[in-house]
């Protein structure tokens, strides 16, 4: 049975053009919100080797990260309400065979985690609190490639 066929016999107002619409804008925004997680720690990096006398330079790098985590967030919203449309409407995840579905909704959940742990590093750069490395900052930048990562090859490859 075709995938579209196993989602119309559980989906009563199956509309594949739609759903073809929705999967297109949830993609859209997954990656856009992504573009945010992976470029707010590269200002961090940034943020953390400025020297504490370059004042102009701090702020202008705070007003950066901070536009950015509002931007990322506001895409954040469609992308999880979207997704949240696909699986719970249309089905597409549940039934047998979906184990990839459970372990693609336990990383975004990581992600969105991460999304919010970034406001608070954000905040600690505010506040002048900060205690991480420049290198820490490097090494952190990379997480949210490997949750996309890791998302993509369970939504593509859908080995469980």
């Amino acid at each position: 049975m075709s995938a579209a066929r196993a989602v119309a016999g559980r989906c009563p107002a199956y509309d594949p053009a739609t759903m073809l619409w929705i999967k297109a804008l949830h993609i859209v925004f997954v990656a856009s919100w992504f573009a945010g997680l992976f470029y707010l720690p590269r200002i961090f990096v940034n943020l953390a080797s400025v020297p504490q006398d370059s004042h102009a330079e701090r702020e202008r790098l705070l007003l950066m990260s901070r536009r950015l985590y509002r931007f990322a967030s506001l895409l954040m919203i469609p992308a999880v309400v979207f997704g949240a449309l696909l699986w719970l409407y249309w089905g597409i995840g549940r039934g047998p065979g979906s184990g990839w579905m459970h372990a693609k909704l336990a990383l975004v959940i990581a992600t969105i985690g991460y999304h919010h742990y970034n406001r608070r590093l954000l905040r600690d750069f505010e506040q002048m609190a900060n205690r991480r490395s420049e290198r820490w900052f490097r090494v952190y930048n990379e997480v949210s490639v490997l949750l996309f990562a890791a998302i993509v090859v369970l939504v593509v490859v859908k080995p469980f």
